[in-house]
């Protein structure tokens, strides 16, 4: 069966890929090298050993289950929220988050567009009825942010309703907390060329091509407009209440591992392991200020 955008990444690539990136991109490919990272700007030039990874992410995921296992106990309310770029990680770091937890007490979240009688509801409406309830672990896989970002770029929203947003965003979030959900915002940021590589390897594997959409192929050429649009969507939701963390994520294990790290070290369940947690790696991990790394 034919697929409506195949080749579109390797025409993209061809034909309008800034020339910096097409020649990191093919730098790498030229070497066969495909555990360097591509941008200069990262703090590690080769992506983590697996072993290496591997070693660490059991630990963690250990302690996953011990959060699981008290959020139960407790009737704590744990949310996760995962938003970034196409291809910057979020369903393979939710996928090891998950992974080991008890289904029952995990879900994970990944809304489709609204439909026609969602448009005519709240904004965040949709989004209320999937928050945790007590004892339960909730990811979503991208969230009420795509009103930010990914609407604003593509013209889905008009400015009015952006604005609103912006405005209840933040009481929003106030009042989640405020009630006791656990909520934590996480920012996969993904340089451009290592995007670009892993929408190249999507298109060229059958296993993955389904992930490629319309708005991923279309958004290539939007870049810029993305970039301008997730600074502005930090700035007026970041706060010391509900803070974004932002991860670099062009190698996708220490952003995993980041993220993990993360969430576990700022909630005090029973029998942790402080040594297995360890703290994020802030040459990768911090603020709204790690876009501009």
């Amino acid at each position: 069966m034919t697929r409506p955008n195949a080749g579109a990444i390797a025409r993209f690539f061809e034909e309008e890929a800034p020339k910096d990136i097409r020649d990191q991109i093919l730098a790498i490919r030229d070497k066969d090298q495909k555990n360097t990272i591509i941008d200069p700007t990262y703090p590690y030039d080769r992506r983590m050993k697996r072993s290496d990874y591997e070693d660490a992410l059991i630990p963690l995921q250990i302690e996953l289950l011990k959060l699981q296992n008290w959020a139960q106990k407790t009737k704590a309310r744990v949310a996760v929220i995962f938003e970034g770029r196409d291809a910057a990680g979020k369903g393979g770091s939710i996928k090891r988050f998950t992974e080991f937890l008890n289904p029952r007490a995990a879900r994970v979240v990944a809304l489709a567009k609204p439909s026609d009688t969602e448009t005519t509801q709240w904004y965040f409406q949709r989004y209320i009825k999937h928050l945790p309830s007590g004892g339960e672990l909730v990811f979503f896989d991208r969230s009420w942010y795509n009103r930010g970002v990914v609407e604003h770029v593509f013209g889905f929203c008009d400015e009015g309703q952006r604005e609103k947003f912006f405005r209840q965003v933040g009481p929003f979030e106030l009042t989640l907390k405020q009630d006791g959900v656990l909520l934590f915002k996480i920012w996969l940021n993904v340089g451009q060329a290592e995007q670009l590589r892993r929408f190249h390897d999507r298109e060229n594997d059958p296993l993955k091509q389904w992930k490629l959409s319309d708005i991923d192929v279309a958004g290539l050429s939007k870049w810029d407009a993305y970039t301008d649009a997730i600074h502005e969507t930090m700035l007026r939701s970041h706060s010391d209440e509900v803070p974004w963390t932002v991860i670099r994520s062009d190698d996708k294990r220490r952003a995993r591992l980041a993220a993990m790290r993360y969430v576990l070290s700022h909630v005090d369940y029973d029998d942790k392991d402080t040594n297995a947690v360890g703290v994020p790696d802030a040459n990768i991990c911090g603020g709204p200020e790690v876009l501009d790394a």
